[in-house]
């Protein structure tokens, strides 16, 4: 399938520029570990991914459609140039992955026009987690009657897709103190029944919208039980923490796990502590492409290694 917009000359030149003039965080897989490495781009202008191996899936966050102040006016059509470029791609993973904020109120409206964009996704299968701006009715409703069915409407729920074992986790219904995120006992009893039997030679990648380590706890930027949850995970040999929410780049690897969120496709945060808080961040219009992005996660079985890129609209 390709994009329901034709694409003309210029923007198949913006779709290149998105897609080759990025660099961003990638880290190769070897023997289970995550190592960081320098993402060189081909000179003969071929992707990334087809020189990385195929790839596995794809991370959209915070797309926040309903949002409409100053830091981008324009969210659908931000939206959109994402599309096109996952469009252009060409190998194209098999999996998206929505780390949460799909919507900015949790409107049935906005719901609906998020749904008719990603339906122009050449990736149908989709998997999704809330974010808060999700669920701001409490039980989120509209979320869970369009996305509950996978998760029997708990919001968490795993599944495995080419030996790699995935596990969705919601970190925004039981919230702690100082705004962290909050999995609640429930959710940490299913995960650690998920994974028990499971080999710790299995790769396995989560996400969640909130960070499942705490980055800047004045701003609620973390998740205040994760640990349990960390713990559940520090036997396998190699795990893949995804999240999004601060609509920004930042990583860490901690052991066998590494730990990476996402950028927003709709509007940037500014970095832990500076400004008044966390919230939209207004930049100049040529800069808020550059401020915007997806992750695409590629693998290779031989011999095994993967890759994670993150890539900007410009």
């Amino acid at each position: 399938m390709s994009s329901h917009h034709p694409i003309d000359p210029a923007r198949r030149g913006a779709l290149k520029c998105l897609a080759f003039g990025g660099l961003g965080t990638v880290f190769m897989l070897a023997g289970g570990v995550l190592m960081p490495v320098e993402l060189a781009l081909a000179a003969d202008g071929k992707t990334p991914a087809a020189a990385m191996g195929t790839p596995l899936f794809l991370q959209i966050s915070d797309t926040h459609i309903g949002f409409n102040k100053e830091a981008n006016p324009d969210v659908a059509g931000t939206l959109k140039q994402t599309i096109e470029f996952v469009n252009a791609m060409p190998r194209k993973p098999a999996l998206t992955i929505h780390t949460g904020d799909i919507t900015h109120l949790s409107k049935a409206s906005e719901f609906d026009l998020a749904a008719q964009l990603m339906s122009g996704l050449s990736i149908t299968e989709l998997h999704t987690v809330p974010g808060e701006h999700d669920v701001t009715d409490g039980p989120g409703a509209e979320y869970f009657r369009r996305f509950g069915q996978a998760s029997d409407n708990r919001g968490y729920y795993s599944f495995d897709h080419q030996g790699v074992h995935f596990v969705g986790l919601v970190n925004v219904m039981h919230f702690k103190p100082n705004g962290l995120g909050g999995l609640g006992d429930e959710q940490l009893a299913w995960l650690e029944n998920d994974l028990k039997g499971r080999s710790s030679s299995t790769p396995i990648v989560v996400f969640a919208h909130m960070p499942m380590w705490t980055i800047y706890e004045p701003w609620g930027w973390g998740t205040g039980d994760a640990g349990a949850a960390m713990s559940y995970l520090k036997r396998f040999g190699s795990v893949t923490v995804l999240n999004g929410h601060i609509h920004q780049i930042v990583s860490k690897v901690e052991g066998n796990i590494t730990f990476h969120t996402a950028r927003s496709t709709a509007y940037p945060q500014p970095s832990a502590g500076n400004g008044e808080g966390p919230g939209p961040l207004k930049v100049a219009s040529d800069q808020l492409p550059r401020m915007l992005g997806v992750t695409s996660i590629s693998i290779a079985q031989h011999p095994l290694k993967a890759t994670l890129a993150d890539v900007t609209l410009v």
